[in-house]
C-alpha cells in the first residue's frame, strides 16, 4: 500500500512560478511510477505529468510540456511538479497517484487516471489574473 500527499498549492499572479511536492510513504513507495493529474471546476480530471520508478522517463501533457516539469528525489520519497509562467488556465486541484505496473506505464498507462491504483487528496493551485 502507499500513501500519497501533495502540499505546495497557494493564491499565486498571473505569470508566477510553484513547486508542489508528492510525498509518498509505504513500504513499497519507491516502486511505483507518479503521475499528476489535475481537475478545474466543471471539467474532468486531465493528465499533466508523469514520471517512472527509475525517474529516467518523464511524460507531458502537449499543453504543458513547455511550462511544467516533473522530478523526483529518491532518498526524500518525493516527486516534485515544477509549475511555471502560470496563468489562471492552471487553476484547478492538483493531485498525484502511483501507478504499480511498469508495463502498463509505458504502454500509455502514465496518461490514464484509471491505471493509477492510489491517490492524494489534491492541493488547490488559484492563479488570480
Amino acid at each position: 500500500h502507499v500513501q500519497l500527499q501533495e502540499s505546495g498549492g497557494g493564491f499565486v499572479q498571473r505569470g508566477a512560478s510553484l513547486r508542489l511536492p508528492c510525498a509518498t510513504s509505504g513500504r513499497a513507495g519507491l516502486s511505483y511510477a507518479v503521475g499528476w493529474f489535475r481537475q478545474a471546476p466543471g471539467k474532468e480530471r486531465e493528465f499533466v505529468a508523469a514520471i517512472s520508478w527509475s525517474g529516467g522517463s518523464t511524460f507531458y501533457a502537449d499543453s504543458m510540456k513547455a511550462r511544467f516539469n516533473v522530478s523526483k528525489d529518491n532518498a526524500k520519497k518525493t516527486v516534485y511538479l515544477e509549475m511555471n509562467s502560470l496563468s489562471p488556465e492552471d487553476t484547478a486541484i492538483y493531485y498525484c497517484a502511483a501507478q504499480s505496473s511498469s508495463v502498463t506505464f509505458f504502454s500509455g498507462g502514465y496518461s490514464v487516471r484509471e491505471q493509477y491504483d492510489y491517490w492524494g487528496q489534491g492541493t488547490q493551485v488559484t492563479v488570480s489574473s
